[in-house]
């Protein structure tokens, strides 16, 4: 069986730069080119209804973590929080991830942390802020917003602190520009994206003028870590989406919206063994 041919990118690191800055140019492009309304308004004065709220630990700690990488990471999480906090998303407006942060480069503060390229975690100019996307897609997942553009990349980066497993607590890949987090507010009220950290602690909540009459939640089931015949560990899972009408708590909806098989990025020795099949 003949080797297989690499990709342009793939030849050497100024194929790759060079691929990457075509990529940027045609996300340009296609969004000057495009309908959509992009929110820009920042608002100190929070609107007065908490949709949803998310804290997370930033700092991760364990063998092989880089623990540089991560203060790192944090860094650039608090710079790229100073670009989003506040953010009012009017209806029939788009929350795009990069439109509001900016490109991630040294010049624009942002150091190195951790992120994957081509299925490895390896360091990289404004790593870590795929924790800072996920965090928001988090609130958007409980809130009737239409989520535009989202993907994908494992969700078992490191093992779940204290054993919780939180679902969706990680999981959403960006990179600047063309690997974007968009929602769009489809209601008749606006929304806003308050986005800060306290310490090492990411806190972040969806606001809105007053309560929408459905309520979310978010279910996992089939929770597991499995061996499969590549040698590797993955995490595999379903994630249910369930909407319920807010004055009665009856179940309007459950939606498949994540069929989770995640290849294991950290040492598997540290997979619980209860949760091994």
């Amino acid at each position: 069986m003949g080797k297989k041919r690499k990709l342009f990118c793939e030849i050497s690191p100024t194929t790759y730069a060079i691929a990457l800055q075509k990529q940027i140019v045609t996300r340009h492009i296609k969004d000057l080119m495009g309908k959509e309304r992009f929110a820009r308004q920042i608002a100190d004065e929070k609107l007065p209804v908490v949709v949803y709220s998310s804290s997370n630990h930033m700092i991760k700690r364990g063998p092989g973590i880089d623990p540089q990488l991560q203060l790192n990471k944090a860094d650039n999480i608090r710079l790229a929080c100073s670009h989003i906090n506040g953010v009012i998303i009017n209806p029939g407006e788009t929350f795009s991830f990069w439109k509001l942060v900016g490109k991630t480069s040294k010049r624009n503060g942002f150091a190195e942390g951790r992120v994957i390229v081509n299925g490895k975690l390896v360091a990289g100019v404004g790593g870590g802020l795929c924790n800072l996307a996920n965090t928001i897609n988090l609130l958007v997942m409980h809130s009737p917003m239409t989520i535009t553009e989202l993907h994908h990349h494992s969700d078992a980066l490191a093992p779940d602190p204290g054993g919780v497993r939180v679902p969706y607590s990680a999981g959403t890949s960006v990179n600047y520009n063309f690997v974007d987090y968009r929602f769009r507010n489809d209601t008749q009220q606006p929304v806003q994206v308050c986005a800060w950290c306290e310490g090492d602690e990411l806190i972040t909540e969806l606001r809105t003028t007053q309560e929408f009459p459905t309520t979310y939640r978010l279910v996992e089931e089939g929770h597991c870590f499995r061996q499969e015949a590549d040698g590797h560990f993955y995490r595999v899972s379903k994630i249910y989406r369930e909407t319920f009408d807010r004055s009665t708590g009856q179940l309007l909806d459950r939606h498949l919206q994540w069929n989770n098989h995640s290849k294991v990025m950290f040492d598997p020795s540290l997979i619980p063994a209860e949760q091994l099949k």
